[in-house]
């Protein structure tokens, strides 16, 4: 359990596990978005009030990015895990995988946070819209480095554009996600996968 920085000042530990709560932020705002989760969705869900949710945490913009961080270290550290695998079509098939894995798990919401999280915001949440896309276009800029790498020690053919191959593969787990949210199961996303893996170039 992690102290409250004002309690702490006051010798008194926070009265909840901060870990935890953020969690059920994180799986609240993946399942129902940004705007369509309200303060009071969250305090609910996560068992506090709104002034310990906003010592802990800031307002609801800032504890989203807390969850985006969250996601990105936990549910979705496939990503990261994906640019270390030894070929450039290893990447791509681990990424895929775990992504299709990830999205149809029924212990979490359908789809991925980073795609769904905002597709239905109105302006107040711009914000939010472009730290999504932000996010995304990091995604696609480091699977282009390591297709770049690739292409540079012969594992992908001389003509093969890393940076076309990255949006490729970001644009079909991005696709994978609106299916996933809209009920395909995780068989019918792993031939998706199976797919792009036989299209794949190859030396």
């Amino acid at each position: 359990m992690k102290p409250d920085k004002s309690a702490r000042s006051k010798g008194r530990p926070r009265a909840f596990d901060v870990d935890r709560a953020l969690d059920r932020a994180l799986h609240l705002f993946w399942r129902k978005g940004y705007e369509g989760t309200s303060l009071s969705d969250l305090t609910r869900a996560m068992g506090i009030n709104r002034p310990s949710l906003s010592a802990a945490f800031g307002d609801k913009e800032a504890l989203f990015r807390r969850a985006l961080d969250r996601y990105a270290d936990g549910p979705a550290a496939h990503v990261r895990a994906a640019l270390d695998q030894p070929t450039a079509r290893a990447v791509v098939d681990h990424f895929l995988c775990r992504m299709a894995d990830l999205i149809t798990n029924p212990r979490n919401p359908a789809g991925c946070l980073n795609v769904q999280g905002a597709l239905a915001c109105n302006a107040s949440a711009e914000p939010i819209r472009e730290q999504l896309a932000l996010r995304r276009a990091a995604g696609e800029k480091a699977l282009s480095q390591r297709l770049k790498r690739a292409k540079a020690e012969g594992d992908l053919p001389r003509d093969a554009n890393p940076t076309d191959l990255a949006r490729y593969v970001a644009t079909v787990a991005h696709g994978m996600s609106v299916q996933a949210a809209g009920g395909a199961s995780r068989s019918q996303l792993r031939r998706v996968v199976q797919t792009v893996l036989r299209a794949w170039p190859t030396c």
